[in-house]
């Protein structure tokens, strides 16, 4: 099977600036796919961790049909999305990044998800699992990066989607503000069968 490039614009959290902070648990991402008409479609992660939950269940892969909205059927039942959490210890470059006010975090979140590619429906759904645990907090220090995440969550996707989105962040709360230099996107085109995941962790 053909393995998908690490194609990734992703939110991750660190300690310090600038330098390099391990991770551990990398919480509930979740993978929608999208493909132009029905079709059933085989999805495997090549993680260097260990899995800690996944639903459906996760047993070598997850084979699934897939409407054009997004809604998933396997074994009878309907899904939103696959999910899974796990566990591993992946180094991220945080030379650049956001420091956010936690009373800023809404609205920070509500501007750079649709930026990072994300629909209304999907940047709703990470920001009802996010929000409540920054918001409270004095600052929220957020970083983005690529090739720390992909190369530690590999995914093969059969059929190869046309285009892939992979949003991660990981986020430190920190009790006063840090200088970090910000970064820039790049514009995500949705083009024929479009996978998108999401996911984050907490650094403490």
């Amino acid at each position: 099977m053909k393995r998908i490039p690490a194609i990734l614009l992703a939110l991750t959290l660190l300690l310090t600036v600038p330098g390099c902070e391990f991770g551990g648990k990398i919480e509930k991402p979740v993978i929608y796919l999208y493909p132009e008409r029905t079709s059933e479609i085989t999805v495997r992660l090549d993680y260097a961790g260990e899995l800690t939950c996944t639903y459906p269940q996760y047993d070598g892969g997850w084979t699934v049909t897939a409407e054009p909205d997004g809604t998933l059927y396997s074994d009878g039942r309907e899904y939103s999305y696959l999910f899974w959490e796990g566990s591993a210890d992946i180094e991220y470059d945080f030379s650049r990044g956001f420091c956010v006010r936690g009373e800023d975090t809404l609205g920070f979140l509500l501007e750079v998800l649709p930026a990072l590619g994300l629909t209304p429906r999907e940047y709703n759904d990470f920001i009802v699992y996010w929000l409540p645990r920054m918001q409270d907090n004095a600052y929220n220090l957020i970083s983005f990066q690529s090739e720390a995440y992909t190369d530690a969550a590999a995914l093969e996707i059969e059929p190869q989607p046309d285009s892939l989105l992979r949003v991660f962040m990981a986020y430190k709360p920190l009790n006063a503000p840090v200088e970090i230099e910000p970064q820039t996107f790049e514009a995500f085109e949705r083009i024929g069968f479009t996978v998108v995941e999401w996911g984050g962790t907490e650094i403490r």
